[in-house]
């Protein structure tokens, strides 16, 4: 997922890359990119409500967390977003950010010059 709108004091951005994985109920996710350089969030997703728990290091190497709650609602194009309300622990504020599931590639689609075989057919 990819953070299309923060509060302005959130530290996660449009280059911010969430790597969502879910067991059951339980949900995960790594993340990085822009002023994050690593962080991660654990919850639990009950209907469409996901209350989870964050860390992450920011470029200005500090350590920050918090906790938050969030709604996950469909697009209507087979992708997810997640409109979430947090709480900073390690700082003052709270905020709303709304993070919006990456569109795969379709597969079987070139991504370069075709390989050439030895004898020079394609």
């Amino acid at each position: 997922m990819r953070v299309v709108q923060t509060a302005p004091n959130g530290i996660v951005g449009k280059d911010t890359i969430f790597q969502f994985s879910q067991a059951g109920d339980v949900v995960e996710a790594r993340y990085s990119g822009g002023r994050i350089v690593t962080g991660y969030l654990v919850g639990l997703l009950e209907g469409d409500l996901l209350s989870f728990r964050f860390c992450q290091i920011s470029d200005q190497v500090r350590i920050d967390g918090g906790s938050s709650r969030g709604r996950l609602e469909s697009l209507g194009d087979g992708r997810l977003r997640i409109v979430e309300s947090f709480t900073w622990e390690s700082r003052d504020g709270t905020g709303v950010n709304i993070f919006e599931e990456v569109a795969k590639e379709a597969p079987n689609q070139p991504r370069g010059p075709i390989p050439q075989t030895r004898d020079g057919a394609s």
